[in-house]
């Protein structure tokens, strides 16, 4: 687990990325009083490309301040006891105008996915889409929980079913789990598994926006060059 330094850095550089706002690798904190929410942040970065957690910056950018050991503490719980499994994280310390900033930095996890609690209590898997954390499609955990076991290929059935979903994204670019499901009347864990399936393959690509998730041809899959 991390170590606490207590460091004063030059601010230079911080002042910067504070100015550039929030984004994939950067989020800004008034301060900690929820370990499960602040949990969500932790895994999330772990999940996607790793980033900083700035405690201490209110969402427009101005300096609030916070206890360095205090705050510190509330990270570790949630890196320790909300995070399944625990992410280890490195700290910073910064004196900016006079007022401690601390940044919690999470480098982006080898094994996916790291779970965390929603509003329900329910771990699930989070990810860092522009500036929010958002659950992570099942595909895509799916595809994570595979890879770990080494699961390099799988065999498929190249079926009416697949045959529409391919020719679909070769017309419109994409397609949603929603429109596949209700155009071939799959079930959702059938689509799941074939969606799951075609991603492992790489075949399938996935996009992912903070209010849909779409699945597009892997950039090394040439429609064309097969027979549908």
């Amino acid at each position: 687990m991390a170590v606490f330094f207590a460091i004063l850095k030059n601010i230079d550089k911080i002042l910067e990325r504070i100015k550039q706002g929030e984004g994939l690798n950067l989020d800004f904190k008034h301060s900690i009083n929820d370990a499960k929410k602040i949990a969500r942040s932790l895994s999330a970065f772990a999940n996607t490309k790793g980033g900083s957690l700035l405690i201490g910056v209110r969402d427009n950018g101005s300096i609030a301040g916070v206890n360095s050991e205090e705050e510190y503490f509330m990270i570790e719980t949630a890196a320790l006891i909300y995070c399944k499994p625990s992410i280890e994280f490195a700290v910073d310390n910064f004196n900016v105008l006079g007022k401690q900033v601390l940044e919690i930095i999470v480098a982006e996890a080898k094994n996916k996915p790291h779970l965390s609690p929603d509003n329900d209590g329910v771990f699930r898997a989070y990810l860092r889409v522009n500036d929010e954390n958002i659950i992570a499609p099942k595909t895509l955990v799916e595809v994570w929980k595979r890879l770990q076991k080494g699961v390099k290929g799988v065999k498929i059935n190249f079926d009416e079913n697949i045959s529409f979903l391919l020719k679909e994204i070769n017309q419109n670019g994409s397609i949603s789990k929603s429109s596949f499901v209700r155009h071939t009347g799959l079930k959702s864990i059938v689509a799941n598994k074939i969606l799951t399936n075609l991603l492992i393959m790489n075949i399938l690509d996935i996009e992912i926006t903070a209010t849909e998730t779409k699945y597009i041809f892997n950039k090394n899959f040439d429609f064309n060059k097969h027979e549908f």
